[in-house]
Order: structure tokens, then sequence, then C-alpha cells
């Protein structure tokens, strides 16, 4: 696409658990003139994801089908007058989609139901620019329907793109245009069944009558928030935000907690980020944005995750000429550990080709990514170690496999170590780290350490956790392993901890 946007802590006497710690619905927080940094560190500690934003954060891996007239022209972006007889996807199996989608680990797929051409693949009653006046099944088609269908059929998430920006629309440009684009949103968010995540981007060019829309976006996520409620507007939305490349690489220091500067559109005391209809206002494309130094000025602070998007092949549609220069399965390794493993969501678009299915290079790609994290993952090093923290509680959820269930520190620490011994030494190259962000996103620095028989050393070291941290380091042999957390906003909270082996394969 090529697009340019703009864009309570529980302690049990056996375990520890985050339920109650829902029950605050701190979504996002003011600052007051008075706060002093240590007040201010508190509350950045202690904001949590909304019940939408913490399913759309359990993804980790999102499918993005650009699918269009664009597939025909041989186009990243169409003008707007492109013949609707150009469509005609002979062989269209969204089954086949889905089905790929789901067999390479993703739990949700995205289409775009319009780009910026305008046209649309529903039979919309809004315009004649659409399904309903191409050859493709005689005009009875509605590629919406059969992804969504497919999505529910397999049990996937389903996701729209809509695109703000109408080349083909005469109302594109007018106040009617807002009430153009309402309609074609209630269309898909009605007809379809469940929606979970709608996604905008800011392309904003002129339409076919020179001018430029103003968008007015709060109108349109209150016909959202009211037809599909659970759904996750993103990423100029009030839910998820850019990471701001297209590269599938997002920041080494990822918080989600973020400056938030127009708080007065909100009313704190009768909205929160639940109902938020508002998109949040700062630097949200910096090289780090919710550090200490960047929350202590802020306005207020809200929970804003980033999302991390990127093409399987250089252009968002599909492209014969491209067939050859699908994404390695090596390179969609190195993505998956820059994007998922750095606090984030990946968006992978898989372009259908002219015929209506994905092309046998993309599957056979994804396919051997899929063998790659399965070879890695499925095997947690971590397991039947013996786990001691001299003031932390619950060790043994770091390796129960139970997202819910966390370590923590004692009274108010906000440093620790953690012991992992082992009684055979382990060949490990990966850790992942899992933060209980259902308590908050806390903790700013850590190191693991690995003792070589002699003395502790260092194997790596990181700064902010999140959801999930993965690190890669030279690989190492050893019984004993220890985490250190070297800086935290309050209490650290970790559920879950993992060592694995990565094999290194001779070029």
């Amino acid at each position: 696409m090529i697009i340019r946007k703009l864009f309570t802590l529980f302690l049990g006497a056996a375990f520890c658990t985050s339920i109650n710690a829902q029950k605050s619905k701190e979504y996002y927080t003011s600052i007051s003139q008075g706060d002093k940094e240590i007040q201010i560190i508190s509350k950045a500690a202690h904001l949590i994801p909304s019940t939408r934003q913490f399913r759309w954060q359990q993804l980790e891996l999102t499918a993005f089908f650009h699918f269009g007239i664009n597939t025909f022209t041989n186009r990243e972006w169409g003008l707007g007058n492109e013949d609707p007889a150009l469509f005609n996807p002979t062989k269209l199996d969204a089954n086949q989609w889905v089905r790929v989608a789901k067999e390479a680990g993703f739990k949700q797929v995205i289409l775009t139901t319009k780009h910026h051409d305008g046209f649309c693949l529903w039979p919309t009653n809004t315009t004649n620019y659409s399904v309903k006046n191409s050859p493709w099944k005689k005009g009875n088609g509605d590629v919406v329907r059969e992804v969504a269908d497919a999505c529910k059929k397999q049990n996937m998430g389903f996701g729209i793109y809509l695109s703000p920006w109408d080349r083909n629309s005469t109302l594109y440009g007018t106040d009617d245009y807002n009430n153009f684009f309402v309609n074609q949103l209630t269309e898909l968010l009605t007809n379809y069944g469940r929606i979970d995540e709608v996604w905008f981007d800011g392309a904003n060019g002129e339409g076919a009558n020179g001018k430029k829309q103003r968008y007015d976006f709060k109108h349109w996520y209150e016909v959202i928030r009211k037809l599909q409620p659970t759904a996750v507007i993103a990423v100029m939305g009030p839910d998820v935000r850019w990471v701001g490349t297209e590269t599938g690489y997002g920041r080494e220091t990822e918080w989600s907690v973020v400056p938030i500067n127009n708080l007065d559109q909100v009313s704190i005391a009768s909205n929160s980020q639940q109902e938020a209809t508002y998109n949040p206002q700062g630097d949200m494309t910096g090289n780090e944005l919710g550090s200490r130094d960047k929350i202590i000025n802020a306005k207020g602070l809200v929970w804003y995750p980033a999302e991390t998007d990127v093409s399987i092949r250089p252009g968002w549609f599909y492209h014969k000429d491209e067939n050859d220069k699908v994404k390695t399965p090596e390179k969609l390794l190195d993505i998956y550990f820059h994007s998922v493993g750095r606090n984030s969501v990946l968006l992978m678009n898989i372009p259908p080709d002219k015929e209506g299915l994905i092309n046998d290079a993309d599957i056979k790609n994804l396919r051997r990514w899929k063998k790659l994290r399965d070879s890695i993952f499925n095997n947690n090093l971590s397991k039947g170690a013996i786990i001691t923290s001299d003031n932390g509680i619950h060790p043994q959820a770091l390796i129960d496999q139970n997202y819910t269930t966390y370590w923590t520190t004692k009274g108010k620490d906000t440093t620790a170590v953690i012991q992992l011994n082992f009684k055979n030494k382990k060949t490990i190259n990966i850790l992942m780290l899992q933060e209980n962000i259902l308590v908050g996103q806390r903790i700013e620095k850590f190191r693991l350490e690995y003792f070589n028989g002699k003395e502790w050393l260092i194997a790596t070291e990181g700064t902010t956790v999140g959801y999930k941290r993965l690190l890669q380091f030279d690989a190492i042999a050893t019984n004993k392993v220890r985490l250190k957390i070297l800086s935290s906003r309050s209490n650290p909270t970790l559920s879950e901890i993992g060592l694995y082996y990565k094999q290194i394969r001779s070029q």
C-alpha cells in the first residue's frame, strides 16, 4: 500500500492473579501541574489495557489481505477511474486465504474492503463502483461476505480496512462525504457479523474533484463503538497506534503507556479508553515514546500499544513479477523477533493474486516460517528448573504456561533477582519474557546472566518488556542463569520466562 499514516495487585499465598487489577480500568490518566515525578511514574505504572486492547495484544499475529481493483491493474494506488469489468477473480477462494493464514499461526485477518481508488468489495448501496458491476459471479459476488464467513468457519478474527481517501466518489472533499463514509461503515458493521478490528490509515489526497477531505474521525469512532463495541480501532484510532514504519521492525524500547496531549477532549469522570471516541495526540512515531523524560512533561498518559505492519512482498497488492521476491522464512523470523518480540502485534500483508488465491510462493515461505518458529518455541528449556527469588512471590508462576498467574516482589521492591538452576547444562541463545500487562507495564531495565563455572557473565540485557520481549544472544551452555530486574516503575511483574535454543544453520 505504501500508505502514509498520520498519524490492586492481589498476592495469594499460593499464587498471584491479575483479575483484581482489571477492576480499576485505568486506561488513561491526567497529570496535574503539581504532580511530582514519583507520582507521575506511579500513574504510568498502574495504567492497563482495556478489554479490547488486551484481546488484540494476545493475537500477536494478524494477516492483512490487500485485494481489489489494483490487483488487476498492477498498481499500488488506483486512480479511481478503473473499469469495474477488470475485476474478475475466477478462482477466488476465501477459505484458502484464511486457512493459509491460520496454518501460519495468524489469529485474525483484515481485508481491504475499499482502497484509495474507491472500488468496494461488497455490493454497497452507496455507489455503483463495486463488485456488483463487475463480471465476477455476474455481479452477484461479495468478497467481504466470503472472507467473513471463512473466518467464522475457521474460528479466526475478522477485521476490515476502509480507506477514508476515495478517488472515485464525487462527494469527496465535501461535507456530504463524511455521511457517505458513515453509510459505508454502517453496512460493513451491521451485515457481516462480529468485526474485531477496524483499520484506518491517514492517507488524505485529492479526490476526483481535486479537493481534499476533512475526515470526521470522531463521528466514525462513535459509529464503530455503537455498532461493534468490541472492535479495536487502529491505527488512526483510539485503541492502537502505528509503530511508525512499514518494515516490520519495532522499537527496541517500546512502551504501551505514552504521553497524550488532548485529554481536554475527554471527561475523565464520565469516559474511559473503553469508550473513547478521540485519537490520542502527541509524538507517536519517535524513537522512544514513553521514557521517563517523555512522560514527566506530558499533560496526560494513555495505554496506546503499537501495531507493526509489513508486507510479505515488496508491494502491498499482488504483482506477478514479485513472485520471486517473497520474504524468506529467515527474514520473516527476524521480523517476528523485532515486532512481536518488541511488545507489538505484527500485521503482515499476504496479497491474493488475480485468480483470487494466495500464491504458492507465499504459502511455501509462510509454512517454512511457521516450522522455524515451532522448532524454537515448542521447547521451553526453562521447564523443570528450580526457581528461586529471595524477595519474590510465586516464582513457579514463571513456567506454568498461565498468563494470568505471575511472579512479583514483596513490599515496594522495584529490583529483584530470579535464579534458575538446572540439573544438567542447557544450551540457550534466546530469552523470552512476558510482563503481566493486566497489572501494568513497569520494567525499565533487565539483564540475563549465566554462570560459567567460575563467575557470572552477561548473556544479554534489555529495557522494556511489555506483553512479550524476545532477545537473541550468542549460544551459551550453563546450568545456572539469573534474571536481574534492575529498574521498574513499581513492583515488577512477570507472567512467563522462556529460554530457547535456535540452531544456527550454515549458509
